[in-house]
């Protein structure tokens, strides 16, 4: 059997993009009947929204999309995701930066910038939407939909 590959996308509260992210990613890996083989997670740099579901914008313009997010909670990175995780992958350089400050130097090799992955190369970073209207909603999409490919193509070459 192969080992599951375990991913972890990370935003700054994880209401909106690493939600969105996760979401994106597992209906990926699910329509490429690897479920099996893959963990999948988000999380944030800061505590806002602890327990709390993805913003209500994002489940939104996602469901449009049909990727449903409802069933997911906030939830703060912590200390063991460094270890517990394979890949970890922020959604801007903000975010990026925090996690290389508390990452382990022996882990530090598993982080990467989530548009990194991404054929679509008009951004390096996946732009925070909350403070805009829907467009930025349907923005971070297009983004994560392009990352996610990209993505998931590189880990299931890897793992070949």
């Amino acid at each position: 059997m192969t080992r599951q590959v375990s991913v972890l996308f990370v935003c700054m509260g994880n209401i909106c993009r690493s939600p969105t992210a996760e979401g994106v990613f597992r209906h990926r890996v699910e329509a490429a009947g690897l479920k099996d083989r893959f963990v999948i997670d988000s999380a944030g740099t800061h505590g806002y929204h602890v327990g709390e579901p993805p913003d209500a914008r994002s489940m939104e313009y996602a469901l449009k999309r049909g990727y449903d997010l409802s069933a997911q909670r906030s939830r703060k990175v912590k200390a063991s995701d460094f270890a517990a995780f394979d890949h970890v992958v922020a959604m801007d350089h903000d975010n990026l930066k925090l996690l290389q400050a508390i990452c382990p130097p022996e882990h530090q090799h598993k982080l990467s910038l989530m548009m990194s992955h991404a054929a679509r190369r008009d951004s390096d970073v996946v732009p925070d939407p909350y403070y805009g209207g829907g467009k930025g909603f349907d923005l971070v999409l297009d983004y994560l939909e392009s990352a996610a490919e990209g993505l998931l193509r590189k880990l299931t070459q890897q793992a070949k």
